[in-house]
């Protein structure tokens, strides 16, 4: 396990973002905020996927006036997205939003962001700072010679302090790049200059293909130095797909042990069953199991066995058949056609057996 870097604990919600709290999952609705019946339908997908918070785009006061209805039927914490207009944030703080993210820069005088921060520190709602690499003030540009580590950590702290001029501190920032190396040397920096919780992501990361990289990279490398307390894979598309691929990146960390981990090897001329028609329908199959459980798909006895001891279930592929282990025993051999269904039954005994032991 790493050692995570030391911070400030807030909750949004009932989920608790810091250091003494798990890295939490978040995502944003790609639907019109406004369309109510469709963003909760959203919203209920992500959250049924492992998404733990949710962001909304608040673009004008009818959208605003909608967050009530929203985060009544929301099943989990809802953060409001406010850009530009401070009496968004008013109106959406009203209606019970459990979080916010705001550039104080953009949203007006000194006075209407004192406005806000009364607001919040009212109904104990706190703000996460959220600079961009495309959206850094002119004057940071120009001091700085265009976007870098040190336009982007100035913008950010340049709003950091605004807050704690009216002595706000439930505080969480993000500092988005969409060049993976200048994400992660920003947050690296940023690590050192504050105790605030940080909300990790690589902005417009790209298509599921492209960005599933970017964001695993970036992300994982933090991560494994004990940086970020929350994270959003950003993806063109279905948001769902992103809850995926952060569980996934958690879960190759250590940092999560719900579901089931996945082992398979890549085949070779060795392999005599279509083990990728296998695990992708395994794989399948298995998203919506909370269990922590291992489990080793392998194409030949040359590393399967070795696989299947380590993990709570495994099968090793011969001719047009397979072995099955627990715990690195055989059970028995399986013919290929069956493979599928026997590792299900034997996923839901030993699911079974764990949640009777608890």
């Amino acid at each position: 396990m790493f050692n995570r870097r030391k911070t400030k604990n807030i909750f949004i919600g009932n989920i608790g973002i810091g250091s003494d709290f798990p890295v939490s999952i978040q995502s944003m609705t790609n639907s019109d905020t406004r369309d109510v019946q469709k963003t909760i339908s959203q919203i209920k997908e992500l959250a049924e996927a492992g998404c733990e918070i949710i962001r909304i785009a608040v673009p004008d006061m009818e959208a605003a006036e909608k967050t009530k209805e929203i985060v009544e039927k929301s099943p989990i914490p809802v953060v409001a997205d406010i850009h530009f207009d401070y009496r968004l944030a008013l109106e959406s703080i009203k209606n019970g939003i459990h979080g916010m993210r705001i550039n104080p820069g953009n949203i007006g005088s000194e006075d209407r962001i004192k406005a806000v921060v009364d607001a919040a520190k009212f109904h104990n709602i706190p703000i996460r700072i959220g600079v961009n690499s495309g959206s850094v003030e002119k004057e940071m540009l120009e001091k700085y010679n265009g976007v870098n580590s040190n336009s982007l950590i100035e913008s950010a702290m340049k709003h950091v302090k605004i807050l704690e001029k009216f002595n706000f501190d439930q505080i969480k920032i993000s500092i988005k790049a969409s060049e993976v190396p200048l994400m992660i040397d920003v947050y690296r920096k940023l690590a050192e200059k504050v105790d605030y919780p940080l909300h990790l992501g690589v902005t417009e990361a790209g298509s599921v293909n492209t960005g599933i990289v970017k964001s695993s990279v970036g992300i994982g490398t933090l991560l494994a130095e004990g940086i970020g307390d929350t994270i959003r894979v950003s993806l063109t598309g279905n948001p769902v797909n992103e809850i995926n691929v952060a569980k996934d990146i958690l879960k190759s960390l250590k940092l999560r042990q719900e579901g089931i981990e996945i082992v398979s090897c890549p085949t070779c001329g060795r392999c005599q069953v279509d083990l990728e028609k296998v695990v992708l329908e395994v794989e399948e199959k298995t998203k919506g199991f909370k269990e922590n459980i291992k489990l080793a798909i392998m194409g030949c006895v040359v590393n399967g066995p070795g696989e299947a001891k380590e993990a709570d279930l495994g099968i090793a592929g011969g001719i047009n058949e397979g072995l099955l282990f627990r715990k690195g025993q055989v059970i028995r051999k399986v013919k290929e056609e069956d493979m599928v269904n026997e590792i299900l039954s034997e996923l839901d005994k030993i699911r079974r057996e764990k949640n009777e032991s608890n």
